[in-house]
């Protein structure tokens, strides 16, 4: 009987959907309410940047490609034992709300009354963190540069560092997959050439960056920030060698895609030869399939204790570090600024002499850092080499962080589900 009354009974108006997958990454999804918190994100950011937002749907469709990207960039730190800690990540969160002139719950309460959601907008500051020292340990640290490789960029006048012109640039990156057909290529180069007529028909880059590139930066605007002649890939500086403040490249073919430039502003650089130096030693332990994060902090942490009560941090160096340094009890000689890695030098910068350092992360592990003396020092010509090291590394890592993207994009299985 009761049977027979539901059936008989009109039919009631079918629930709404409040959420459904758009993606299948590998083993993962992607759900329509994450990529309408995303969207939501943007938006608001792009709000700041320019003053008409790109059509929902071009932006919905770009900020999925971007997501899935993450994810599959994620997942490959996850198998292999990348992970950012509560601890490192509130770290990073206070350095921001600091950089705003905020504590860290008046930062908290100023985005939220912008509208974000202050728990997504901390796991994507988590995402961030994961992602460059997955490009750190994935990338920056395989890089080599060869003593030939430096001198012959020390013998090219074009690139002398000391009367290098410096460029703020935009960019938007057309990203092309390994093995495009000819027909998927043509594609990607009509893309580029829409995004480019737009940007020549006055629309905004940042809006364009937005529902064009495939940049990690495309959703801030696509810009690059202040970076001499030397530094840019040889591709970007013969494009915008001749341009002015405000112009834009025709568009560019790389391995890895086509790309569209913009110079924002561009302007001499001043060259100072003397610099602050420091006398540092470490000890450093790898991360591997044995040694966990935790595991190399913890074992850190213990040797600071040891040192803190009275062992010779030489000694201490010589048997556990597994640094090249540990046959000299982890003297490192004098470095000047740019020698290290950044999360390195910002923690030694930090240290006054005969101070120890917590344990710090960096792309090759963790590092116990001791200051023993600083000096300035006129380094004029191992200043130029020092310089020509890192252009060189800084032009090899993005190249190949583009690259190795696009790899890790292309391995991966997906599967759309956004509905037309």
């Amino acid at each position: 009987m009761l049977l027979a009354t539901v059936l008989s009974a009109p039919v009631a108006a079918a629930p709404q959907s409040v959420d459904h997958i758009v993606a299948v990454v590998n083993d993962a999804v992607i759900t329509q309410y994450e990529l309408n918190t995303q969207v939501q994100r943007i938006t608001a950011q792009l709000a700041r940047n320019t003053p008409t937002p790109p059509p929902r749907r071009a932006l919905e469709k770009q900020v999925l490609e971007r997501m899935i990207t993450e994810k599959s960039l994620l997942q490959t730190a996850e198998a292999t034992n990348i992970r950012i800690d509560n601890a490192a990540l509130n770290r990073a969160l206070t350095r921001l709300a600091s950089q705003n002139n905020m504590d860290l719950p008046d930062f908290k309460a100023a985005l939220e009354k912008e509208g974000q959601d202050y728990a997504a907008f901390r796991e994507q500051v988590r995402n961030e963190m994961t992602i460059t020292r997955l490009r750190e340990r994935e990338v920056d640290a395989k890089i080599i540069v060869t003593e030939s490789e430096l001198d012959n960029f020390l013998a090219n006048p074009s690139l002398n560092m000391d009367h290098q012109t410096e460029y703020n640039l935009a960019h938007i990156l057309i990203l092309a997959p390994e093995g495009a057909t000819p027909e998927k290529l043509r594609e990607l180069q009509d893309k580029a050439a829409k995004a480019l007529a737009e940007l020549n028909g006055g629309a905004n880059f940042a809006q364009v960056s937005a529902i064009y590139s495939d940049a990690q930066n495309a959703m801030q605007g696509g810009t690059l920030g202040w970076r001499p002649e030397a530094k840019l890939p040889s591709l970007f500086a013969s494009a915008v060698k001749s341009l002015a403040a405000g112009e834009t490249t025709p568009v560019l073919r790389s391995a890895n895609g086509f790309h569209i430039l913009r110079v924002i502003d561009k302007r001499g650089k001043d060259v100072n030869t003397v610099v602050k130096q420091t006398l540092a030693r470490h000890i450093l332990i790898k991360i591997n399939e044995i040694v966990t994060d935790q595991d190399a902090q913890k074992r850190l942490a213990e040797l600071r204790d040891r040192i803190a009560n009275g062992a010779e941090f030489d000694r201490l160096a010589k048997v556990h570090s597994d640094d090249g340094s540990a046959s000299k009890g982890g003297d490192l000689g004098w470095l000047s600024p740019g020698e290290t890695v950044p999360e390195f030098e910002r923690a030694m910068n930090s240290l006054k002499p005969g101070e120890l350092s917590e344990p710090v992360r960096s792309a090759f592990g963790w590092h116990l850092i001791q200051v023993m003396e600083r000096r300035d020092k006129d380094v004029t010509q191992e200043r130029k080499r020092m310089d020509a090291r890192r252009a060189i590394m800084e032009r090899k890592s993005d190249e190949a962080f583009d690259d190795w993207v696009r790899q890790t994009r292309d391995r991966a299985y997906v599967e759309y589900r956004l509905e037309e």
